[in-house]
């Protein structure tokens, strides 16, 4: 989990621009205070996107199918009561352990470069 300094819009708008940039493909993407609105609940601003590259996630999963549950990468970004803005994801790390990747099958689901350039834009 880290910090972002922009709002919860401007957070997620920088990660999908930065994606694009990079030809990941976009998902999805959920304003998910808007769908809790629509529902009658009322919440702090708080985004989700899904987006991911069919080459580089596809090799993955042609080795270990099991990866295809944290795939496509997932990000969460939200503001807490005090105005702070969070963005949240599952490091490239943890999803290298939990399928027992090697570093070299994981590297190109580094996920934590493209949130530490989002976040240092």
């Amino acid at each position: 989990m880290r910090s972002s300094r922009y709002s919860v819009n401007e957070t997620i708008n920088k990660f999908v621009l930065l994606l694009q940039k990079k030809g990941a493909t976009v998902y999805a993407r959920i304003n998910q205070q808007a769908e809790a609105h629509g529902a009658g609940i009322s919440i702090r601003p708080i985004e989700f996107i899904l987006f991911g590259n069919p080459f580089a996630g596809g090799t993955i999963m042609a080795s270990n199918p099991l990866v295809g549950l944290d795939l496509p990468l997932k990000v969460i970004c939200w503001e807490d009561k005090l105005n702070n803005v969070w963005l949240a994801y599952n490091d490239s790390r943890y999803i290298e352990d939990r399928y027992e990747l090697t570093h070299k099958e994981n590297s190109p689901l580094n996920i934590d470069a493209l949130v530490a350039a989002v976040l240092d834009f």
